[in-house]
């Protein structure tokens, strides 16, 4: 085996960089389609079903594109690159056609298409880090791309906020989208097609020949090797295809919220695409795309098994989080929930503000808290510590007295944030075969996008029917769940320290 050579600050910066214009652009969604949706007249109570779109489509294009990147090689534009460039272009026109939108439905397709774009780009970027970077430098990789992660985000969310402190109008025109949102998205198209090309020429990634030479084989993790996709019967998929059935039955049954069939409909698609894997497989094409998916996602490492637990839990907190901060806030703290009053647009951009403070604070931990921990106590209870953080921040939404108070809820919730970015993927890197590092990390995604759309589908049933107009408890269970990522980061630890 060769050792890949060591990367200067210079080349982790180059690595990495493109990772804050995506975040950027993300933070620009996460931050204002719920207002941007509520501008137009969307309820409380429809905002999960309009935002359901983001994680459903990463979803469907990590797990590809990963697949693809790994076996790409384009000459001298190389293997994750095509995929930054092109992700970042049609992310860039996305953000440029979004404050375009003259109704809901036109800006709920420009979501969907705008998150497929940056998943595009996204998701091989987290494999760039482990094709460049030798085991030794993957944590401070990670740190590093955590960092821009950080500090695009803190860009993004609080832009439209700097814009109304310099005069540009905060008020929604008959019903539109403010000038501070407008020109915020306009200019987060062209930081994130910039920063992305930036990566994209400043870097050269190994050829495959010099990647085989660096592939060290992976020790045993202690799971049992599965037998080829051919060798499986349908039990399995049998399984998926009955809950999928079980849960579109309990809709109609317990009357849930309508978006609960989309949870039922991807189970049932899921069995369905086992069932069909298989058959490719029995049939002589094991190497298809579908086949080759579905044996690496029921194949994955023990270690990977483990991680994915918590980053279920972890990502449901953050999505409960994205999707509720602005009604909680425009409500609890400045007694607005109209989104045509002008405390409501006063307190949107507060979230804003909020935002941006969670991620500096992630920016700061990922290159100082999290590598002093990491060194002596390890990388998985590092990560503990940093989930137990931000459970706090999120509790303590019910005791803050006023919405300055936040701001110390944000601490807590960034250092949670800086440490779901860097600490997973650090400690997955280093355990995955080189050969298969783009569809891993791609299925990894499976477990950031699940509980999304879990939360999509069944949140809005539970407040329904248990806290009706009252958006604050959601806060409650987005603390509990990170709870619940700690306790399952301690069989990461125990697993990792043998």
């Amino acid at each position: 085996m060769t050792e890949k050579p060591r990367q200067s600050f210079a080349g982790l910066w180059n690595i990495s960089f493109g990772f804050f214009g995506i975040q950027i652009g993300f933070a620009l969604q996460n931050a204002n389609m719920s207002r941007i949706f509520q501008t137009f007249g969307a309820k409380i109570d429809d905002l999960p079903w309009l935002w359901v779109a983001a994680p459903l489509t990463g979803l469907l294009v990590q797990p590809v594109i990963g697949h693809l990147s790994d076996r790409t090689w384009l000459g001298r534009l190389g293997r994750r690159r095509p995929y930054f460039f092109a992700g970042a272009l049609l992310a860039a026109l996305s953000l440029f056609a979004m404050p375009l939108a003259p109704a809901l439905l036109f800006a709920a397709v420009m979501l969907w298409v705008l998150d497929a774009s940056l998943n595009v780009s996204m998701e091989p970027f987290r494999a760039f880090v482990g094709d460049m970077l030798r085991k030794d430098q993957h944590a401070a990789g990670y740190a590093v791309q955590t960092a821009f992660i950080g500090a695009g985000a803190v860009v993004g969310s609080i832009f439209p906020w700097v814009l109304e402190h310099f005069g540009v109008s905060n008020m929604a025109p008959d019903g539109g989208i403010p000038d501070t949102v407008r020109y915020a998205f306009w200019f987060g198209g062209g930081a994130l097609f910039l920063s992305v090309l930036w990566t994209v020429v400043t870097t050269r990634e190994y050829d495959p020949d010099a990647m085989a030479a660096f592939d060290a084989p992976v020790e045993p993790d202690g799971a049992p090797t599965p037998g080829t996709l051919a060798e499986r019967g349908y039990g399995t998929s049998a399984t998926w295809l009955a809950a999928g059935a079980a849960v579109i039955w309990a809709v109609g049954q317990l009357g849930l919220e309508k978006e609960v069939y989309l949870l039922g409909a991807l189970l049932l698609g899921y069995g369905l695409a086992s069932a069909l894997a298989i058959a490719l497989a029995r049939a002589g094409s094991p190497t298809n795309m579908l086949s080759s998916i579905v044996g690496d996602f029921s194949g994955m490492p023990l270690l990977m098994k483990r991680l994915a637990v918590a980053q279920f839990f972890s990502w449901s907190a953050l999505f409960i989080m994205w999707i509720n901060t602005t009604p909680i806030v425009t409500q609890v703290f400045y007694g607005a929930a109209d989104a045509s009053d002008p405390l409501y647009q006063q307190g949107a951009n507060w979230v804003d503000a909020l935002f941006a403070t969670y991620n500096g604070v992630a920016a700061v931990a990922a290159l100082t808290l999290l590598p002093f921990l990491a060194a002596r106590i390890g990388q998985a209870r590092t990560h503990i510590v940093g989930l137990l953080c931000g459970a706090a921040g999120y509790a303590s939404f019910f005791v803050m007295p006023d919405r300055h108070w936040l701001l110390l809820s944000e601490i807590g919730i960034g250092v949670a944030w800086a440490s779901i970015l860097a600490m997973p993927y650090a400690i997955l890197a280093s355990s995955l075969p080189q050969k298969k590092l783009g569809i891993y990390m791609g299925l990894f995604n499976v477990f950031v996008v699940v509980p999304q759309l879990l939360v999509a589908t069944a949140m809005g049933s539970i407040m329904k029917r248990f806290f009706p107009g009252e958006p604050i408890w959601t806060m409650a269970f987005a603390a509990g769940t990170l709870l619940l990522a700690a306790l399952a980061m301690t069989r990461v630890d125990r697993l990792t320290r043998g």
